[in-house]
């Protein structure tokens, strides 16, 4: 069945270091690259969403507000008929994405995590404090509990439906905490080893078997930078940009996809917009099969 792919906006770099990813969703948006989509009859920008302000508020609560603004998008999107496509924004938007997801299932679900990072931190385990390090963990349970719930009560995924792909860069406490809840982790020495193929068939065996449907959330930073200088994190070594984009080809012809997340996109350090031109070709990767 065609559907319209409704893409919303998540500005928040509240949950980064580098806080100029805040500027992602609107400079995308402002892009030649989207331009060149922005005509498609299939394809249209919904929202952009951007964290509350006020006097005393914490950056968890800002960005607790924010994700459950993207939630209930995320919800009408899908209770529309309609395929969700978020466009980030540091990656802690994560939680509203997912959690919406989740309250539209009615279960957890399956979600593949494509990252140079495990995001699996809690409060009690940053090394940096930085939010956009823990939206794994919110998701699986733990956190802040003013980022918990906000789609179900419980987990927002399932763990054993649930894979990290591509990580090099991350600290003990985050291995320990997904090994413990059964989440499966395909680094990228792994990758090297097995073939990145190999790895992928595993992930879209594990994602794809999930009962309530999965979501696919990228952050462009599990990209190697020479290939995709607009992130916030980079990390050297990641996965060839070519790889990436014939897995969400893939995993867009499955018919359990939700949604799909793209974040962390820095347009201060887009050189020559080649970031923002991966973001559309993404999306274009999706449009066959998702909008027909």
């Amino acid at each position: 069945m065609t559907k319209r792919i409704r893409i919303i906006g998540a500005a928040s770099g509240i949950g980064a270091q580098d806080r100029a990813c805040a500027d992602g969703p609107v400079a995308y948006h402002r892009s030649q690259a989207w331009h060149e989509l922005e005509h498609h009859p299939q394809v249209d920008w919904g929202r952009t969403l951007f964290a509350p302000e006020g006097p005393g508020m914490s950056a968890a609560g800002r960005i607790a507000g924010l994700c459950r603004q993207l939630a209930d998008e995320v919800d009408l999107a899908l209770r529309a008929g309609e395929f969700p496509l978020v466009i980030g924004g540091d990656h802690s938007v994560a939680i509203g994405t997912w959690s919406g997801v989740a309250r539209v299932a009615g279960a957890p679900v399956g979600l593949l995590w494509i990252d140079a990072h495990l995001d699996s931190h809690t409060p009690e385990t940053s090394y940096s404090g930085a939010i956009h390090g823990m939206p794994m963990a919110c998701l699986l349970g733990r956190g802040d509990k003013r980022l918990l719930n906000i789609g179900l009560v419980g987990l927002q995924v399932s763990a054993p439906h649930t894979v990290v792909l591509g990580p090099r860069s991350y600290e003990p406490e985050e291995i320990e905490f997904l090994q413990q809840m059964g989440v499966r982790i395909i680094d990228s020495d792994e990758i090297l080893g097995r073939g990145f193929a190999a790895c992928l068939d595993e992930a879209v065996a594990i994602v794809g078997g999930a009962p309530n449907g999965f979501g696919v959330t990228l952050d462009l930073d599990a990209i190697d930078p020479g290939l995709a200088p607009g992130v916030g994190s980079p990390e050297p070594e990641g996965l060839w940009d070519g790889d990436v984009l014939a897995a969400v080809r893939r995993l867009s012809a499955l018919p359990g996809l939700r949604a799909l997340e793209i974040v962390e996109y820095n347009p201060d350090r887009d050189s020559q917009g080649v970031t923002a031109d991966l973001i559309s070709d993404l999306i274009a990767e999706i449009l066959p099969a998702v909008a027909g």
